[in-house]
């Protein structure tokens, strides 16, 4: 906290080790609240969702002895306070009340009147207090989507205000309390704070856009954002303003997001810089996706056939098609799929535009037994079958590590650089990988997040005591959650943004050698930015990282 004109020391309200952030005034100033994941959950990583809790910090003395009496030691004093002043009478919530001119907040004893409002941690997207402080209300994820709840902070009664079931959302009241107005998934619901009652506000308008002009504006921001927030304050020595000026040329020849994407990327591109660039995606747009969406059946196909039909290479494993019935192989031949026969040059992916999750026939001949028959399939997306492919890959990796090795070498890949993967590598590097006399680290393909810290400290285990039930040494030992062994990481050029931090400080701390091929440069934190259009966003890496060599590792080739 600090003054509004900025003089004065800044103090720091919290003084917390843990996350806080999210801080709302209440009671006119007398009161902070703000959320803290101290008490709940964490994830394994530092990266991923963290349960929070709700938490209050008065700064009046008065204030903070109201709030926290329990419901009969405020019925009684609002007793009392009717009795000694006649218009307390007509004050029937006894709240309390706003500062008066003057009033300065005491800052001296605030860990004494500091208060958890929440009865329990929860995934918290915003909250809010009642103008009385009698309820605080927070649209949390406690089943399926987020909805709408209340805690009295008196009674710590806590219920469901409304079901919403959306995606997480923010939230505000209306002047009077009687309302609270939910945004959620693109949408705004008033929800009455009483009864709970859902109606959805409409809004209608029109807007004559000019997408020129606009295209303009995002372009003279995305100027201005990097001049004021490049991790270089020197912009790393271009004439930013005469790049600006040359590209800013292009603009009136340009009449759609695919070009003006180019050309904020090919503008920003002058830096020099990882993590900047134009994207565009249509499907921020809203509204339904009319394109094509290929489906697919979770097999590789014999591209070498000229033959009609499918003929089948290999049946991923976990795919669709594998389950206890299916006579399905390698050298089986489809030849149609819902009836509509493949011939040598039919473009037969069309037989499975938008066909995920449904069920779908295949007509089969098997070449070997000379036998046809159907089956029936429920195509999976592309993205699942690239995942498919992905534990594919990584199984024969491993399998190819332990032929060369002879079983002594175990091998983990970390896919990126955040919670989901942790867990798998902790999983594998604990559980397949265990008794080991060392363990691969593989990093290539990842395109960063924020995991380098976890995996070092992980890697850095050392042996300092064995488990030994009566007198029996078990191959257990502390730590318990760490490699303790010998490591190497293995990385490539496609190594990118914390996929490049984590391999240079493992070897800038001498844990390790790495292996494969150079890395570049590219240790900067980002800031990827939705535009007022928003189909198009760029990217500002706003934080650099300094190593041992006192330069930024923006550039440094590891």
């Amino acid at each position: 906290m600090m003054k509004a004109d900025g003089s004065g020391e800044r103090i720091n309200l919290t003084n917390s080790g843990f996350s806080d952030d999210q801080p709302k005034w209440a009671f006119g100033g007398k009161a902070l609240l703000w959320a803290t994941d101290r008490d709940g959950k964490k994830p394994l990583a530092v990266q991923g969702a963290s349960e929070v809790d709700i938490y209050a910090m008065f700064f009046d003395q008065e204030a903070y002895d109201k709030f926290k009496l329990t419901k009969d030691e405020f019925a009684l004093a609002k007793e009392r306070e009717d009795k000694e002043k006649e218009e307390a009478k007509k004050d029937t919530t006894n709240k309390i009340a706003p500062p008066k001119k003057g009033w300065e907040p005491t800052l001296e004893g605030l860990d004494n009147r500091k208060l958890r409002l929440t009865i329990n941690s929860g995934n918290i997207s915003d909250y809010l207090m009642s103008n009385d402080g009698e309820k605080l209300f927070f649209i949390a994820r406690m089943e399926k989507g987020y909805d709408l709840w209340s805690t009295n902070p008196r009674t710590k009664e806590t219920k469901l205000v409304a079901k919403l079931d959306g995606g997480p959302g923010g939230l505000d009241i209306s002047k009077d309390g009687k309302s609270l107005f939910v945004v959620s998934d693109g949408k705004i619901v008033k929800v009455d704070a009483e009864s709970g009652r859902v109606s959805p506000v409409t809004v209608n308008g029109e807007m004559v856009l000019r997408a020129d002009k606009e295209r303009e504006y995002i372009f003279d921001h995305a100027f201005r954002q990097v001049a004021k927030k490049f991790y270089d304050p020197k912009i790393h020595g271009v004439n930013w303003t005469k790049y600006h000026e040359d590209y800013a040329r292009f603009l009136p020849h340009i009449n759609n997001n695919y070009d003006f994407q180019e050309l904020l990327s090919e503008f920003l591109g002058e830096l020099n810089a990882s993590h900047t660039g134009g994207r565009f995606n249509p499907a921020a747009a809203g509204g339904p996706q009319t394109g094509d969406n290929t489906s697919s059946l979770g097999m590789l196909f014999d591209e070498m056939w000229d033959g009609a039909g499918l003929k089948v290479m290999e049946v991923l494993e976990g795919g669709p098609i594998v389950n206890a019935k299916t006579k399905i192989k390698k050298g089986v031949v489809i030849e149609k799929i819902d009836g509509e026969t493949i011939g040598a040059d039919t473009d037969w992916a069309r037989f499975l535009n938008r066909k995920t999750g449904k069920n779908v026939l295949l007509s089969l001949y098997d070449p070997e037994t000379k036998t046809s028959w159907d089956e029936v399939t429920k195509p999976i997306s592309q993205g699942e079958e690239q995942s498919l492919l992905y534990k594919r890959w990584v199984n024969n990796n491993r399998k190819r590590v332990e032929e060369l090795s002879g079983g002594k070498v175990g091998y983990v890949h970390v896919q990126g650089m955040n919670d989901g993967s942790y867990r798998t590598t902790y999983e594998d590097a604990l559980g397949k990988a265990v008794g080991k006399e060392a363990i691969i680290v593989d990093t290539r393909f990842n395109g960063g997040g924020w995991l380098h810290d976890d995996l070092v400290t992980f890697l850095s285990g050392k042996k300092y005591l064995q488990m030994a039930p009566q007198g029996e040494r078990l191959q257990s030992s502390e730590p318990f959650n760490k490699w303790t062994g010998p490591s190497t990481v293995l990385m490539s050029e496609s190594n990118y943004s914390d996929a490049f931090i984590f391999p240079y400080a493992y070897k800038s701390l001498g844990i390790g050698k790495t292996i494969g091929m150079p890395v570049p440069g590219t240790g900067t934190a980002v800031w990827w930015e939705t535009q007022i259009d928003p189909t198009i966003v760029f990217g500002i890496p706003m934080v650099g990282t300094i190593g041992k060599e006192g330069r930024p590792t923006e550039n440094l080739q590891l």
